[in-house]
């Protein structure tokens, strides 16, 4: 009985080619957008003070027009 939530998911996702990739490239989307975004927060976290978006107001009167 331990080896049914195995097989289940053996049956479900690695028993087909087709299903197999789209749970590779499901899995590699995931992981990128996951990684990405954790890497971006701690690169803001350790940087913060120091970047454009933090001391753009000392340096741009006006609105928020961009050119």
């Amino acid at each position: 009985m331990a080896t049914a939530p195995r097989g289940l998911f053996y049956n479900a996702v690695f028993r087909k080619n087709y299903a197999m990739w789209g749970a590779v490239f499901a899995g590699a989307f995931g992981w990128s957008m996951f990684y990405d975004t954790t890497m971006n927060k701690i690169w803001d976290y350790n940087n913060r003070g120091r970047q454009w978006k933090d001391i753009r107001h000392k340096y741009v009167e006006g609105g928020d027009d961009e050119e």
